[in-house]
């Protein structure tokens, strides 16, 4: 049974906004009092929250959907829905989230930090919301936003200050086992460590943690053996340990191949040249292994390495290992900048930036915006004051100067949004506001059968002759 997953795809959804209502507050002696629907609540967001108790992603593993539950519709009296919870799910420290592209949107480390990975959909407004002036009493409500959906992969990279490097059955789990508290499970065979094992140290006045990465073989930066997948866990380390096996039963490796191997392999997996390197001659309690150290210490610390000789099993050069790793250690936070508190980043929008574009694609002209595409999704098309007022917006914002610009003309085929959600409608060019303009509730005259272009010419031209014969038959009082 798995009990350590490091990568997993997580589905999450955001919850709908609740839709806005239409209501008209009535009573005794008062039928009309004026509209009181109220607003809907907004949809729940699903954050992404880091919690240090959490140590692996296995529970998204067995369950990758995740959804956030949905804000409640208003009701009359001016009462607004029930905004919808927020779903938090708790993630370990040092978790990347990526998009399906690869693309890094957020890399939370520390206690707390968190990352909105959908946010939920905005309450419609009511009718009270939606009452001026010129219109006193909205027929109409606006619909709930539904929430983001989105698709996003969580990868865990350990936060450790040290890193144990080598290969399988160096001894890398015993030493972290002396070294910290930690009980990792040890064998004599290959692969006994499947997951990265993660120790506490104190060295004086220093306390570190420390992992032991499991076991690396030739080829492990192309997907061989275990490396691959748990390559990542050492990105985040201050200082990398080669345990070298100076003990080894197999006659055809020697512990500075080994070294060159594992250096091949980090290099391939790329950015980690800059780390520092400590190598560990384990196993030096054996008496072939002393023999062997003695043999390769000069070549390596020729190479620039600084050697120390260690046995797990013994207790030997422990100590003056873990002061070794807790000075590196020291130097590498006190070259680290010191973090900002946060702060928020405003980005203002061009001069020139309408909120809006409008391309002619063929035949239709298409429609594209943050403003336009959300008050689509928040219009009931099955309501005729609606669809007006929706107009109205459109026009206020300047698509209809726009689609003129472009030489749209009265019946041409206009798209707002992408082709997944899009709304599509034959264009009908109007001189006035739309729902300002109704008579009774319901009734719009943009909803009447299009008429002509030429048709249209002749109407207002009938109109103004008619108002001019009038005009010079107008007899001043007195004459």
């Amino acid at each position: 049974m798995t009990t350590f997953v490091d990568r997993v795809e997580l589905h999450v959804a955001a919850g709908n906004g609740g839709h806005g209502c239409a209501s008209v507050h009535r009573e005794k002696f008062k039928p009309l009092g004026g509209p009181d629907g109220g607003n809907g609540g907004r949809g729940g967001d699903v954050i992404l929250v880091v919690d240090t108790s959490v140590t692996t992603l296995i529970d998204y593993h067995h369950s990758p959907h995740r959804k956030a539950t949905n804000g409640k519709p208003g009701e009359g009296g001016n009462r607004s829905g029930a905004d919808g919870q927020d779903l938090i799910l708790p993630v370990p420290d040092g978790t990347v989230v990526l998009d399906k592209r690869g693309n890094v949107l957020a890399d939370l480390i520390g206690e707390g930090t968190s990352y909105v990975a959908a946010q939920g959909g905005r309450g419609g407004l009511g009718n009270a919301a939606l009452a001026s002036a010129r219109r006193k009493a909205p027929g109409f409500a606006l619909l709930g936003e539904p929430g983001r959906s989105e698709d996003i992969v969580l990868e865990l990279k350990t936060v450790a200050d040290v890193a144990l490097v080598g290969y399988p059955s160096a001894g890398k789990s015993s030493l972290i086992s002396v070294l910290s508290a930690a009980k990792p499970k040890i064998a004599d065979y290959p692969f006994t460590t499947l997951v990265p094992n993660l120790g506490v140290v104190t060295a004086g006045d220093i306390v570190y943690t420390i992992a032991d990465v499991p076991g690396l073989i030739p080829g492990a930066s192309q997907g061989k053996g275990l490396g691959l997948e748990f390559l990542r866990h050492v990105e985040r380390c201050s200082v990398l340990v080669h345990v070298l096996d100076t003990a080894a039963l197999e006659s055809e490796r020697d512990p500075v191949t080994d070294l060159d191997v594992i250096e091949a392999e980090l290099a391939q997996y790329g950015g980690l040249d800059d780390r520092p390197r400590i190598v560990a001659l384990n196993k030096v309690d054996v008496p072939d292994g002393q023999d062997l150290a003695d043999l390769i210490r000069p070549d390596l610390e020729a190479r620039g390495y600084q050697v120390f000789e260690v046995s797990a099993v013994a207790h030997m050069g422990l100590r003056e290992l873990s002061f070794a790793l807790a000075r590196i250690v020291a130097e590498a936070r006190a070259a680290k900048p010191v973090q900002e508190a946060t702060r928020i980043v405003i980005r203002p929008k061009a001069v020139d930036d309408a909120g809006f574009t409008v391309t002619r694609e063929g035949d239709i002209y298409r429609v594209r915006g943050e403003k336009p595409e959300r008050w689509v999704r928040q219009t009931d098309f099955a309501n005729d004051e609606a669809v007006g007022y929706l107009a109205d917006r459109l026009d206020r914002l300047g698509v209809e100067e726009e689609l003129m610009k472009l030489g749209a003309r009265a019946g041409d085929e206009v798209v707002i949004g992408d082709e997944d959600d899009a709304v599509v409608f034959d264009w009908e060019p109007s001189l006035a506001a739309g729902a300002e303009m109704l008579g009774r509730r319901g009734e719009d005259h943009r909803f009447e059968a299009p008429r002509p272009a030429a048709q249209r010419r002749r109407e207002r031209q009938a109109a103004r002759d008619e108002s001019e014969q009038e005009y010079e038959g107008f007899q001043p009082f007195g004459e």
